[in-house]
């Protein structure tokens, strides 16, 4: 015979927040404290008894009628809540909380009354669209700037370049100096930690150290020994290190300039697989372009979602958002690991805690973008079919066999697909459904204001060109 349904009511709370009192009635009480003190008695172990055979009473005696009762409420809540969300049909986000704290409900806990429960949980938001036609958005113009050609083959020049001793002269900025350097804080003289190295070549140009190191190296002569007073910038990576001013004892061991190659076919093939100058210059022009393409339709989808977004109304819980910012954090941290950089002395208990409060406003923004995506794609019914998963999924899985790549999860890459097709469609949808008004860049804007209109693709086909 199946148990009563629980008599409960449910109330809606701030930020997708839902109120549960559940009435648990006496005999469910009663027979729960029944089913732990069994228990006990099979499981405690008492000189004079076998195991298993430990009179009830022995055990109350033993354990006092509150360790009983509390594995009894543990048990019950625990059925209580998974029969709860069943028989409501709640989805909850996170463990329930009880409003009075388990302390207090043992205290009054009896088994023979009945047990009123008050619990608290969040639950999946459910986002709207006042509207999602008619929106405007407004994009900067990204233009193509012919001079980022130069900027590239220069940076593959100093690559390229051949490092030339210098001895008849002081370091000058630009130059690449091998010295050796014990660094110590400046108010209690202790020893920074990772603040001394052996003959290591730096670069002598602005950002590369600390402020007041590479202005201190320039200017002296090889075998030049100089104490440098630094200061740690307040946004210092290392905590301990925030702020503090510091002094280096330095010492330049030697010195090279960069002699770079010349500009010509020869260069060309060093840096690159192009046979000349002009094959060069024509493959950086185009990829430069096609980045600058890439760049501007991606600026144009942020745009169309930033004016999405400000029509949503959803509530945010806390567990969505707290889930969210353990995802930046982690991505932060998986991109300093990537770059060699030692993630588990860097990322403190106090640093992750810093990231996590700095992060929560990164976090909100891109639930609500995922929220405002959702809601337009059931709104206006925005879905991908299967037999479009299956045809992108031949063109990725032609790519991941010439790349040899192995252990690939199938149905995680179909997740990946469809969620990568889903968004290109409602990208489309908006792109036809609403304008997108094009500025000129900040720089430009006192020589021209005038601004372009892109009309959705429904003007476009509505309206007629008038002949000249």
């Amino acid at each position: 015979m199946s148990a009563a349904k629980l008599k409960v009511t449910t109330s809606s709370k701030p930020n997708s927040r839902i109120a549960v009192e559940v009435e648990v009635p006496a005999d469910r009480c009663k027979n729960s404290y029944d089913e732990a003190l069994s228990k006990l008695s099979r499981s405690i172990s008492i000189p004079g008894f076998r195991k298993g055979k430990v009179p009830k009473a022995v055990v109350i005696q033993q354990l006092g009628v509150k360790r009983i009762q509390a594995s009894a409420l543990e048990s019950l809540l625990q059925k209580v809540w998974t029969e709860t969300l069943d028989q409501e049909g709640i989805e909850p986000l996170c463990e329930p909380e009880l409003e009075d704290g388990f302390e207090t409900i043992l205290e009054n806990f009896n088994p023979e009354k009945i047990l009123i429960l008050k619990l608290e949980t969040d639950i999946t938001p459910i986002p709207t669209l006042k509207k999602s036609s008619g929106l405007t958005a407004e994009v900067e113009t990204l233009s193509f700037e012919p001079k980022k050609v130069d900027e590239l083959i220069e940076q593959s020049r100093a690559q390229l370049a051949t490092k030339v001793p210098v001895s008849d002269r002081a370091a000058k900025k630009g130059d690449i100096a091998l010295v050796s350097f014990k660094g110590n804080f400046s108010d209690d003289g202790s020893e920074i930690e990772g603040g001394s190295a052996d003959s290591i070549e730096i670069e002598l140009e602005e950002g590369r150290m600390i402020p007041g190191f590479i202005e201190g190296v320039i200017g002296m002569n090889i075998n030049d020994e100089k104490t440098l007073k630094c200061e740690f910038p307040k946004e210092y990576h290392q905590e301990d290190a925030k702020g503090r001013k510091a002094e280096f004892k330095v010492s330049l061991e030697d010195l090279k300039i960069k002699e770079l190659p010349e500009l010509n076919d020869d260069f060309a093939k060093q840096a690159s697989d192009k046979e000349n100058m002009t094959d060069l210059r024509a493959d950086l022009e185009k990829r430069l372009k096609e980045d600058n393409d890439r760049k501007q339709e991606k600026n144009r989808q942020d745009s169309l979602l930033d004016a999405l977004v400000k029509e949503l109304e959803v509530e945010l819980p806390k567990s969505l958002i707290d889930q969210e910012v353990r995802v930046i954090v982690e991505q932060t941290a998986q991109n300093f690991a990537q770059q060699g950089i030692d993630v588990k002395s860097m990322f403190t208990p106090e640093l992750v805690k810093s990231l996590m409060e700095s992060s929560k406003g990164e976090a909100e923004k891109k639930l609500r973008q995922k929220l405002a995506l959702n809601a337009l794609a059931k709104s206006e019914k925005i879905e991908v079919s299967q037999k479009e998963i299956n045809s992108k999924l031949k063109e990725v899985q032609a790519d991941i066999k010439l790349s040899k790549e192995k252990n690939i999860d199938e149905d995680r890459l179909k997740e990946a697909i469809n969620d990568d097709l889903l968004q290109e469609k409602l990208f489309a949808w908006l792109e036809e459904n609403n304008t997108i008004v094009e500025k000129a860049p900040e720089k430009n804007q006192e020589k021209s204001s005038k601004k372009k209109t892109t009309k959705t693709n429904k003007e476009k086909k509505s309206s007629k060109t008038p002949k000249s």
